[in-house]
């Protein structure tokens, strides 16, 4: 169970509305309502009853309250036992771009706020990092590695779309459903360079020949800002590309993952381990807030 999930089931307890607990974690109503049903899906209850007064608790939803204002003290008293210990040194991660370029800068920033004493590395190289050669102290993936001495943590589901600039949309055919992808240029990713299978997006989704590509998503993304065609976007990725929109999103949608990935013998290093779960925690709220405003 997600405690971001559960932070927000507390918000909704507690201001008995979507809007009103939207307020309180600075996300919009429906981002909120699809946290709570997500959370219901994975409890297989029903937690909340909805009437004109508001969101009131079901037996359910008051059991489920008492558990998560338990792990919410929990968490605080933690913090406090750690609030005068910042994490110090040095530590480097390693990423796909993406995620380096869209993600982890902001997150990054916001622990060494916190932590003054912390120095972070971004290293952004699309592949796979060997840790058993401690090229990085811990790296982000899109899948969970099957073999090695390694740790894995799931970060953050993040969706993802197809998208093009306005300008393009506005002097191409129409795109009404995906078989209206043969009339269009897409661009995506090098297909020999592709170093995962869930980075295949356009595979995934039956789309042609890919006549601009890089093993860059920064360059996908530039490209389709200045209406060089059609291509899948990372929700994240969307705000800061305000040219771009989405494209048949209720018939193309992709849901990916990121995972934490470390060597298993550093499970011993609490600094690590700190700022693993610093990591994760600042990884979904920020996916969260950035794909609200798409």
């Amino acid at each position: 169970m997600d405690w971001d999930d559960l932070r927000v089931f507390l918000s909704v307890a507690r201001a008995e509305s979507l809007s009103g607990a939207g307020k309180l974690l600075r996300l919009d109503p429906a981002t909120v309502g699809r946290r709570v049903a997500r959370l219901e899906e994975v409890l297989a209850a029903r937690l909340f009853a909805k009437s004109p007064q508001g969101y009131a608790l079901t037996d359910e939803g008051a059991r489920v309250l008492a558990h998560a204002e338990r792990a919410e003290a929990a968490l605080a008293a933690v913090a406090d036992v750690q609030g005068d210990r910042g994490l110090t040194g040095q530590i480097r991660i390693g990423a796909p771009d993406g995620c380096a370029n869209y993600l982890l800068p902001q997150v990054l920033a916001a622990i060494c706020d916190a932590n003054p004493g912390l120095e972070v590395q971004i290293v952004a190289l699309p592949r796979v990092f060997n840790l058993s050669k401690r090229e990085a102290d811990m790296a982000i993936a899109v899948s969970r590695p099957e073999a090695g001495r390694l740790t894995v943590q799931k970060l953050t589901d993040y969706r993802l779309h197809l998208a093009a600039s306005r300008d393009y949309i506005a002097t191409h055919p129409a795109l009404a459903s995906p078989a209206d992808l043969q009339a269009h240029r897409m661009v995506g990713y090098i297909a020999d360079m592709i170093f995962d299978k869930e980075l295949d997006y356009l595979a995934a989704i039956g789309a042609g020949p890919v006549p601009l590509a890089s093993n860059s998503v920064s360059v996908q993304l530039n490209w389709l800002r200045h209406g060089a065609g059609v291509g899948v976007v990372h929700d994240f990725a969307m705000p800061s590309a305000p040219e771009l929109v989405k494209l048949i999103p209720e018939q193309i949608s992709l849901t990916r993952a990121f995972w934490l990935i470390r060597h298993a013998d550093d499970g011993r290093v609490e600094r690590l381990n700190r700022f693993a779960d610093l990591l994760a925690q600042g990884m979904r709220r920020e996916v969260l807030r950035l794909e609200s405003m798409t």
